[in-house]
């Protein structure tokens, strides 16, 4: 199938194992367009005047929720922001009722973010408008994966053939599970490396991935690192001795970001545990592309808005 016949019109973004690399090529491709619109002084286009859009969050989030809801508007929809704490749910309504009330007010959209692994899927067998996953548990975050894809290739030119690490807490991560679906695909080389108690155990037998045990190796001669967030709010004690111990044997620092190359690219999905899973130099280093993540994130949502809701032929960029 060509690119000009490819379309993810009325089609539910649930993780990145379902898109092909023509349909992520195409939502990168669409968010260089976005990326124009953020930095124009009026940031409104019409694409979407006339869609609502709801942001169903069931776990706190500041990137990702307030990116979406600001994506929906700059593209011109209506977009309600539900969270948990000051909804029904707290009174004990059941996923699959507020999905129905949702759907019964007429919404084109829904953006979910939900603690439990495979909620998006689940929604999207109970509701008819289209679910973007906004992270389910640790299993997916497909918009962070694109949005990391979108930001290497803007540095790189490509992602095929990089060697790209990613460090930490993959056990209790969707941003690596999307990272590496995402990354594979685009003929990637993944490296990973962090403590055996935060390492999946189907990951050593999955083509394409390499596992180390030291970060000194994974990073050798790296062309991206993605540093993870440990994810303490969802771990158990014992995994690791102490934040000092994982910093001090997993931490990334410039003694270890010295042993990749010399134009690396550090990415992190935030919020950042500074001197924890990356020490403060490195965050705010050269090489670092952490805060310009945030912006290709709302250029990334405005495409998945779009592309989802209107297809790619119906863009008012100029407006």
């Amino acid at each position: 199938m060509g690119k000009n016949n490819i379309s993810l019109r009325g089609k539910s973004i649930l993780g990145l194992e379902y898109l092909s690399e023509d349909e992520m090529n195409l939502v990168l491709d669409t968010a260089k367009e976005m990326k124009n619109i953020i930095n124009r002084d009026i940031k409104k286009v019409p694409a979407l005047r006339g869609k609502s859009i709801i942001n169903l969050f069931y776990e706190p989030s500041t990137r990702t929720r307030t990116s979406f809801e600001l994506a929906g508007k700059y593209l011109g929809a209506d977009v309600v922001n539900i969270t948990a704490s000051t909804s029904s749910i707290v009174k004990g309504e059941s996923l699959r009722d507020t999905l129905l009330t949702v759907e019964a007010m007429g919404v084109d959209a829904i953006v979910m973010r939900h603690k439990a692994e495979g909620a998006a899927e689940y929604a999207d067998k109970v509701v008819s408008p289209a679910i973007i996953n906004a992270g389910d548990g640790a299993h997916a975050h497909p918009s962070q994966g694109l949005l990391n894809m979108f930001t290497i290739k803007e540095h790189k030119n490509k992602i095929k053939g990089l060697k790209v690490a990613i460090l930490g807490d993959i056990l209790h991560s969707r941003v690596a599970r999307s990272d590496i679906w995402g990354l594979r695909k685009m003929g990637a080389e993944v490296h990973i490396a962090g403590p055996k108690t935060l390492l999946p155990r189907f990951i050593e037998n999955e083509k394409g991935i390499f596992v180390h045990d030291r970060i000194e190796d994974a990073v050798e001669n790296a062309d991206v690192i993605n540093v993870l967030r440990i994810q303490l709010e969802r771990q158990k004690t014992g995994l690791f001795p102490s934040p000092r111990e994982y910093a001090r044997i997993f931490g990334l620092n410039k003694e270890r970001l010295s042993r990749a190359k010399d134009d690396v690219l550090v990415l992190h999905p935030g919020p950042m545990n500074r001197g924890l899973e990356i020490s403060p130099d490195v965050a705010y280093c050269n090489h670092s592309a952490i805060q310009e993540q945030v912006q290709n994130g709302v250029a990334i949502r405005m495409a998945l808005l779009t592309l989802v809701l209107m297809g790619g032929k119906s863009l008012e960029i100029n407006d």
